[in-house]
């Protein structure tokens, strides 16, 4: 019997990294790869590994900080929001512990202020620190998107 396994998009997973001693801060990391700009700390979750774990792994890989992720920001799954190809990912919500410093796939690394308006953002990720903000201001995990928008 032949493997029919469905064509999927692949998964990952983002972060949004709060400061633990100035939690108005999110930590943004400088994309050494393209697409090259500004990102949120993330990347793909490996085969045999949970989506959770990957998003422990990928912090510290990128960022080498120990992050104790906190919530389910929301999935963020548009065809056209990675310009590599189809990629769905799990964002979480999580607070950093250590100090920052760019390895791996980051070139660089900053603590920044999540409204700010001129934040220019890789990908999808203006929209998840958008969701993100709301969640600040009104506990509401990210909205569901059943229509492109």
């Amino acid at each position: 019997m032949s493997d029919r396994r469905p064509r999927t998009p692949a998964l990952a997973v983002d972060l949004v990294i709060r400061h633990a001693a100035e939690p108005g801060r999110i930590l943004v990391i400088e994309r050494h790869n393209p697409p090259h700009g500004w990102a949120l700390p993330g990347g793909f979750v490996d085969v045999g590994e949970s989506a959770e774990h990957a998003a422990v792994r990928e912090a510290r890989e990128e960022t080498g900080l120990q992050v104790e992720l906190q919530a389910l920001l929301g999935v963020y799954s548009a065809p056209d929001r990675d310009p590599r190809g189809h990629t769905v990912s799990v964002v979480y919500l999580a607070q950093g512990n250590g100090q920052a410093r760019a390895a791996d796939d980051a070139r660089d690394c900053a603590w920044l202020d999540p409204g700010d308006p001129g934040l220019p953002l890789a990908f999808d990720h203006r929209r998840i620190v958008d969701d993100y903000l709301r969640y600040r201001l009104t506990g509401e995990v990210a909205p569901l998107r059943t229509r492109t928008d």
